[in-house]
């Protein structure tokens, strides 16, 4: 074995709750484990990234690591920590789905290596599609008694008095549904373990009692903690929604920005979670970054690494350097490098005035461009003395009064940024 899988975890603070004889089990040989992946949406969010940083450690230690795409269950729902019924979804969706995840999946997880260990993607929808409801409650179902279902948190939870919901026989049969597909793969990939979130444990612990009771065999469960924020506030959340590992769902931008701003506490936890960096690497980092806080080094590294990861690292270049243009020193050229939609992500919330590219023929005069016509500034007598101070700068470069703006000036073909002192900008569109 490269590294033990459950040393590894346990120090990067990834184990909540894990077997006995788990440990020896995969130090005995190489394993198969799977983690269970909701295909309702195509693309990844960053609450996912822990069940597939657990699957990357676990092929690294040279184990086969499965990807499970709850097809099936994603036509379902799940209970476990949800107070409502999700939508379910048809075939067609789900396959999209399923192909989009892989391909964001690849970039963590090896499916092509020649080695035994290569990782592989199932879809529990395959061999749930012809299982009749008889054979299923005949098959299955007698196995478990209902004693034994209701014992569980996440049904306790639904069934409670402040559960409005209740819940329905399909959610209650869901742990049944996702005991056999740890069974199905337990017989047909020999697979031994099953990984997922500490909410999960129920679940996966029905599945260990049915190859247990069906197959007399034994299965093993680890789970990682639910990651949550110093500061009390969803992980993985804005107040626009989740951060998505697509591109077009959430920039490279705006996901590094999530990171970047990380506090320092959850930095230091973070860091460990969503980078492959080394034990002595990260022990350095924090040390520097205690000394030191104000230069966020933690924070800094942590950007770094789960950008590249996710995007590439011509996106995080790219995503750096228009990072740079809102914080650091940087010019017109800099400027001009951005794409309208990282430019527009990088002064979201700027104040933006839309006026007539008209204007522009014969020059706009910088008192109009702050006052006359934007309203940046109260009065063309703020403008003036702004002007006067030498506090005013287009597109990164000081003007003075004899200043107009002019067509030369436009970003991406429309934009003017103009900036008075440090931290006062506006952007100008002109259609």
């Amino acid at each position: 074995m490269e590294k033990d899988f459950i040393e590894e975890v346990t120090w990067r603070g990834m184990v909540h709750d894990v077997m006995p004889g788990t440990q020896e089990h995969l130090n005995e040989t190489s394993r198969a484990a799977y983690v269970g992946i909701d295909p309702t949406a195509d693309s990844l969010h960053i609450g996912h990234l822990v069940g597939v940083m657990m699957l990357r450690h676990f092929q690294l230690a040279g184990h086969k690591p499965v990807a499970l795409v709850g097809g099936a269950t994603g036509m379902i729902g799940d209970p476990s920590g949800k107070s409502q019924e999700r939508n379910l979804l048809d075939e067609k969706t789900l396959r999209h789905n399923q192909e989009a995840l892989k391909k964001q999946l690849s970039k963590f997880l090896d499916f092509k290596t020649s080695e035994k260990n290569s990782a592989i993607l199932v879809n529990n929808y395959d061999w749930m599609k012809d299982f009749s409801f008889l054979d299923f409650i005949r098959d299955v179902g007698k196995h478990i008694t209902v004693n034994y279902m209701m014992s569980k948190d996440s049904v306790k939870k639904r069934l409670s008095s402040e559960s409005k919901e209740g819940m329905s026989f399909t959610e209650f049969t869901y742990q049944l549904v996702q005991g056999y597909d740890f069974l199905h793969l337990y017989r047909t990939q020999d697979c031994s373990l099953q990984m997922g979130g500490s909410d999960q444990w129920g679940n996966i612990t029905t599945g260990t009692e049915l190859i247990r009771r069906i197959d007399q065999g034994k299965g093993f469960a680890l789970t990682c903690p639910l990651i949550t924020k110093a500061d009390g506030t969803k992980f993985g959340k804005t107040a626009t929604g989740n951060i998505w590992l697509d591109p077009e769902k959430t920039s490279p931008y705006k996901f590094y920005q999530y990171w970047i701003n990380t506090s320092d506490e959850d930095a230091e936890k973070f860091i460990k979670i969503f980078t492959f960096l080394s034990k002595d690497e990260i022990e350095s980092l924090v040390k520097s970054h205690r000394e030191q806080p104000h230069l966020r080094t933690l924070q800094s590294k942590l950007a770094d690494e789960i950008t590249e990861a996710v995007h590439s690292k011509d996106a995080f270049e790219k995503t750096k350097e228009a990072s740079k243009v809102l914080f650091g020193k940087s010019t017109e050229e800099d400027l001009a490098k951005l794409d309208e939609a990282t430019f527009l992500d990088v002064f979201e919330g700027v104040p933006l005035k839309e006026l007539n590219k008209d204007l522009l023929k014969d020059g706009l005069d910088m008192i109009a461009a702050l006052s006359a016509e934007t309203e940046f500034l109260n009065s063309n007598g703020e403008a003036r003395r702004a002007l006067k101070e030498n506090s005013i700068s287009v597109n990164k470069s000081k003007v003075g009064l004899d200043y107009s703006l002019k067509e030369s000036d436009l970003i991406n073909g429309k934009y003017v940024l103009i900036n008075k002192g440090k931290k006062n900008t506006y952007l100008i569109k002109f259609d």
